[in-house]
């Protein structure tokens, strides 16, 4: 009996410890600021004479 209480608690502990680790992910992922959204490459739009042609 022992043993099978001793089994018991030892996986709610884990399974308390893996929710606890998601949600201080998901903390850390939320704290982080947004990156900000402008292209890496950006090409120069041809003058309106040009695109006309």
């Amino acid at each position: 009996m022992h043993r099978l209480l001793a089994a018991t608690l030892t996986a709610v502990a884990a399974a308390a410890l893996a929710v606890g680790a998601a949600f201080g992910v998901v903390a850390l992922l939320n704290v982080t600021p947004d990156q900000p959204d402008r292209p890496l490459v950006h090409y120069e739009s041809p003058e309106r004479d040009q695109r006309d042609q």
